[in-house]
């Protein structure tokens, strides 16, 4: 197991490490940045549905779905995404790739645990307006990086063999660097403006799943999420320079509250477990404080952020002894989501579909390697904006073992 989760981090190190950022998403400018899906590629396959108490992967979406674990699970998974953006009048074209989560699941009877390390949130820009054709016209140039992570510690308990609660606590922490130059044609010297952000905060996921059978195939799936509201503490400097000026202007240390909404998250579904699954997620999360001081701007406002999803799994066979294909789990998924951003009074949504294969490594073993496609397009051309048309290649490793069993043998 030790060795398999080496080799896994090493070939995911590789796989992110020529262009570690999170997002190329103009809209990531607004707020704390993008928010990623905080699930595993299982269930971003499926368009984030995740309803079934499984008990080979990792849920960590609902602490409560840790109870079920029938072997210590450890996954980890990363993304490679292209995406064009385009306004009414050009286009460009962006890639990234990111680091998506880590972490390891320890079943312990009717209890179990999970930790890991998940981004929460990610900054990614960079917009150029160039005037420098015109005398005396104003060129800029804004970029961001960085973002929040978090660590998290969590515990599920099965009260019956058909209902199980749990619980999670975060930590979220991460930095937010924006630059901004300004450059007047026919001057000499360029003004440059630096913010930097330290965030940090703590919150609180509660969750339940239940499910029972409706006749000698079928059963029923349900899942309820609620994370509570929370603060993010954030601690910014600036810095002013011109070109050639040896002495930078810092302005003193500005300090905000920013308020992370609650959030509140109910899948259901049906099938017949380890063969199919079709089900659906709604979810639905408060109005948030998220401007800080240096990107508060008058044309944009936050609403509440909505999610529906439809998605679902199919398994030929998984005790197939004669055919592999018959063992790979194939998903799929339809999302849309209201992001919870107004910008220049419209709304900026997201519409996608997320495909998706778990292809065993072996016979005799649960372990898989998980790939995923994402397509969509979020924004639109309307009232002077960005339409981001994306497309996300997702991998994974989900490994599985049996810890802490006494040995029979010496």
């Amino acid at each position: 197991m030790i060795k398999k989760i080496i080799v896994s981090a090493c070939l995911l190190i590789s796989f992110v490490s020529f262009a570690q950022q999170g997002t190329a998403s103009p809209y990531s400018f607004f707020g704390i940045g993008d928010v990623r899906f905080k699930g595993t590629l299982e269930n971003r396959s499926m368009a984030g549905v995740s309803v079934e108490q499984d008990s080979i992967h990792l849920n960590i979406e609902n602490p409560s779905s840790y109870a079920s674990l029938r072997q210590t699970t450890f996954t980890v998974g990363g993304t490679f995404g292209s995406s064009t953006l385009k306004t009414t009048e050009e286009s460009a074209k962006a890639q990234r790739a990111t680091y998506d989560y880590l972490a390891v699941g320890i079943p312990m009877g009717k209890f179990g645990a999970a930790f890991g390390l998940v981004p929460v949130t990610s900054v990614g820009y960079k917009i150029q307006n160039d005037n420098t054709g015109t005398d005396g016209a104003t060129s800029t140039q804004l970029q961001g990086t960085g973002g929040v992570n978090k660590v998290f510690l969590g515990a599920g308990y099965k009260i019956t063999p058909k209902w199980n609660i749990g619980a999670d606590a975060q930590y979220n922490f991460g930095k937010i660097t924006t630059t901004s130059i300004e450059l007047v044609t026919g001057v000499q010297n360029a003004t440059k403006e630096t913010n930097a952000s330290e965030l940090s905060g703590v919150s609180f996921n509660i969750g339940t799943m239940y499910q029972t059978k409706i006749n000698k195939k079928l059963s029923l799936f349900t899942s309820l999420n609620y994370t509570f509201a929370s603060t993010l503490n954030s601690n910014s400097t600036r810095v002013i320079a011109v070109d050639g000026d040896p002495n930078p202007y810092e302005v003193p240390a500005h300090e905000d509250d920013l308020k992370l909404p609650n959030k509140i998250t109910f899948g259901a579904g049906i099938g017949q477990p380890r063969k199919w699954l079709v089900g659906s997620t709604v979810a639905f999360q408060g109005n948030g404080q998220l401007a800080n001081y240096y990107n508060a701007a008058d044309n944009v406002r936050y609403e509440k952020y909505q999610k529906y999803a439809v998605g679902g799994y199919y398994i030929p066979n998984y005790a197939s002894f004669t055919s592999y294909l018959s063992r790979i789990t194939y998903r799929a998924g339809l999302k849309y989501e209201k992001l919870g951003l107004i910008v220049n009074n419209e709304s900026i949504n997201d519409l996608g579909m997320t495909l998706g294969a778990g292809i065993p490594l072996g016979s005799g073993t649960f372990s898989n390697v998980n790939v995923g496609l994402e397509f969509g397009k979020r924004g639109t051309t309307s009232a002077n904006l960005v339409q981001e048309n994306y497309f996300n290649f997702s991998l994974s490793f989900s490994f599985n073992d049996r810890w802490f069993v006494k040995s029979k043998f010496n």
